[in-house]
């Protein structure tokens, strides 16, 4: 992740959460542990503090990107990935503070994962050796002092960990996401396609590798200690620790998160520390007990204060007004109106550290309707175009994320889609949302292209059916019904009415 600005939300938000709290600081990520110290990333900063928690001490501020701290096995020095001028490489700074060194210069992405056993080398995957459009992360190891780089010899690699004698390595070959490859974890919670795949060790004399016991899990971020290679599973449909022994036969479960993923860990000294529900977790090897580590993170964040922006390259949707005079556009989380031609432009909503999106102009242009944050959880906002009266919030169905704003033409109803896949009707004048349908096999590629008919009495939206085509489907606003109107047997989409409403066009293949 390079940009600046989503982690400028991140901190905006982590910072709101600890008002309360001043050892509660939320939004910690990528933990590493040495003997006396848990290093993370916040707010795309560094910062270290005691594992027994604590006033954070902030170790890097650029405006830059820097993430993925590891520690080397002496704790004196963190290796970690940033984002320089729009290239992401590998730099090693001391623990103690100063300037960080630069070890790759690579035009690919290169993020650190380790260190060797010695300490003299860090470890990095990259896909700078993948064929183009393909990329798949292969580890190299390079000087910590600065050098060339070496690839490990496994054809792929996404993350992995020496043994302690340096002859094996565990690992895992690709990240559960399709695409692009530096993204972690899997996307799709409780996913169990052909992505999966067990812990790999690879014995590195004569290069034979060995599969840990496993059965269509998601196992990721393997960490060897003594004996043992710990690691992430959601074995349990929860992303949690897991820990095999050598020469056993059987996962143990370690710990037993079932709310929230652990989402990254990186073993020390005694401990393994890692990351769920923006909390940092240190589960003590000894013990065999977890706890949260308080943490209080302070420091200037000037990137996260309200400031003027020029927002004509962040437009993310746009919508042209019916009497085609003015255009809606919703650029770095508020929603503007500009003219065609002459006249001035208009912030209705004029919202630091609020996400507005996704405007749409009613039939008549006199108001717009969009999403906001601004409570917490996304509700409707209708607002009149001229930005003078407060808006109207109207609750959503529940909470989630909602897209596809679709007013009908008599300006009564609003049609959108969830998360979920849910296909809703809202009327405007009560608030009440209607259920109109769900896509019971979710593909998050593919949405309903809900289109009301000129008089405003249906809906023709296209839903995937079994064989995974999609079909085109007709819903009555008078009476609550919807029917198949294609035969399945081809993939129909994007249902448009003609202006008479007695025809109905789509695509089909």
């Amino acid at each position: 992740m390079t940009n600046r600005s989503l982690w400028t939300v991140i901190a905006a938000l982590a910072t709101l959460t600890a008002a309360g709290s001043a050892q509660d600081t939320r939004l910690l990520r990528h933990p590493t542990v040495s003997k006396d110290l848990i290093a993370f990333e916040y707010g795309a900063d560094l910062w270290v503090v005691p594992r027994t928690g604590g006033t954070a001490r902030r170790l890097t501020a650029t405006p830059g990107v820097e993430t993925e701290p590891v520690f080397s096995p002496d704790g004196s020095r963190i290796a970690f990935t940033a984002t320089v001028g729009g290239n992401t490489d590998v730099y090693v700074v001391a623990t103690a503070g100063g300037d960080p060194v630069r070890l790759t210069w690579h035009p690919d992405v290169d993020r650190v994962r380790g260190w060797s056993t010695d300490g003299s080398r860090v470890i990095f995957g990259s896909g700078r050796l993948s064929a183009p459009h393909q990329s798949y992360y292969r580890l190299f190891s390079i000087p910590a002092a600065g050098g060339f780089e070496e690839p490990l010899p496994m054809p792929r690699a996404f993350t992995g960990s020496y043994s302690p004698d340096g002859r094996q390595i565990a690992y895992e070959e690709i990240s559960t996401v399709m695409f692009p490859p530096w993204f972690e974890g899997s996307e799709w919670r409780h996913y169990r396609g052909g992505r999966t795949h067990p812990i790999s060790v690879m014995n590195l004399a004569d290069y034979s590798v060995q599969k840990l016991p496993w059965t269509t899990s998601n196992d990721s971020y393997p960490m060897w200690v003594g004996n043992t290679i710990y690691f992430i599973s959601d074995r349990d449909f929860t992303g949690t620790l897991y820990a095999w022994t050598e020469g056993a036969k059987d996962i143990k479960q370690l710990t037993h998160h079932d709310d929230f993923d652990v989402m990254n860990a990186s073993a020390g000294p005694g401990a393994i520390v890692y990351e769920q529900a923006g909390d940092i977790h240190l589960y003590d090897l000894k013990t065999g007990q977890s706890q949260k580590v308080a943490i209080s993170v302070t420091g200037d964040f000037p990137w996260a204060r309200a400031q003027f922006k020029r927002v004509a390259s962040m437009i993310q949707s746009s919508a042209l007004s019916p009497t085609g005079v003015r255009v809606a556009v919703e650029a770095r989380g508020d929603i503007f109106t500009v003219p065609v031609d002459k006249g001035d432009y208009r912030n209705l909503t004029k919202s630091p550290a609020i996400h507005d999106q996704d405007p749409v102009w009613s039939p008549d242009g006199g108001q717009l309707a969009w999403f906001s944050d601004a409570s917490g959880e996304y509700q409707l906002m209708i607002g009149d175009q001229n930005g003078l009266g407060k808006p109207r919030a109207v609750p959503l169905p529940a909470s989630g994320f909602y897209k596809g704003l679709t007013w009908s033409p008599d300006g009564k109803q609003l049609a959108f889609e969830d998360q979920r896949l849910a296909l809703w009707s809202l009327d405007v004048a009560s608030g009440k949302s209607t259920r109109i349908d769900a896509d019971i096999f979710d593909d998050p590629f593919r949405d309903h292209s809900p289109s009301w008919s000129p008089d405003s009495k249906w809906i023709a939206y296209s839903r995937n059916l079994e064989n995974h085509l999609r079909a085109i489907f007709l819903y009555s606003v008078a009476t609550g019904k919807a029917t198949q109107i294609t035969d399945g047997l081809s993939d129909a989409v994007s249902p448009t009415f003609d202006a008479s409403g007695k025809y109905l066009y789509f695509l089909a293949s």
